[in-house]
Order: structure tokens, then sequence, then C-alpha cells
């Protein structure tokens, strides 16, 4: 990914990103899955975040993104999980009773700053994760 420019600024802040759901449910699967792989790049769209790269896997979800430099990381993390359990609870109103304080997702996140040096590394990884889950799902 080049250089990005806003006004007189030219920039490249991509960051991988890691959350999961409360107690590392594993539910995001199916029309769950469907629905959440729909919301979050719809949210980074709105929010001017470019989604390069993304997987929702059972129980975390993986995503290569490239945040403008006048956003902050943390704030763009709560936007996008809190708006998209907002929308995913508007969808999937039987999960409710679960989450009886609609906090569908946990309150940490991972975040890593991306160079060009490692951005293939973080896409194969982040590519490989659904096929791990898989895995996982034929040894049980």
């Amino acid at each position: 990914m080049d250089n990005t420019s806003i006004q007189h600024t030219r920039w490249n802040c991509t960051y991988h990103i890691v959350f999961i759901p409360k107690y590392r449910r594993k539910i995001m699967y199916g029309a769950n899955k469907k629905d959440l792989v729909e919301i979050i790049p719809k949210l980074c769209e709105m929010k001017g975040i470019s989604l390069i790269e993304g997987k929702v896997c059972k129980d975390h979800v993986h995503m290569y993104v490239a945040i403008p430099p006048k956003l902050c990381v943390s704030e763009v993390v709560a936007y996008l999980k809190g708006k998209s359990a907002l929308m995913f609870f508007d969808r999937h109103p039987e999960l409710r009773p679960k989450y009886a304080d609609r906090h569908f997702w946990a309150r940490g996140y991972y975040v890593a700053t991306i160079g060009n040096v490692n951005e293939e590394t973080i896409r194969q990884y982040i590519k490989e994760q659904e096929e791990n889950d898989k895995l996982e799902d034929g040894m049980k």
C-alpha cells in the first residue's frame, strides 16, 4: 500500500488488530459469521478506514487496516466493537439474554503497527487463520 494523502499529509499507518468475543465464546460461525463479515467492513467504510485484509474466525477477529493519522487507534477499535455489537444484536435479538449487559466483545484487543517489511507475513498469517480453525474442528 503506497502512502495515502489527506490535505497536507502523506501517510501509511497500517495496523494488525485482533479482538475476541466476551469469554472467548466460539459463536462466530454460520449466520453470525456472515453478519459480522458484512457489518465490520461497512463500519470501516463509514469511518474512513481501509480494511486491507480481514477474517472472522469462530472465536476472534483479525484485521489488517489502514487508519488515517487523524484517528486514534483505540477510538477506532472502540467504535468498531461498540457499533458492531449493537448491529449484531439488532440482527440476532435471540442472543441478547446470553449477553444481558449487551457486551458482545471482550474489553481488550491486540494491535501492532505494520511496516512494509512484514506486510506480506501478516497478510499470509490472517489468511491462514480460517484454515487453522477448520483443522481444529476436524480434530475434535
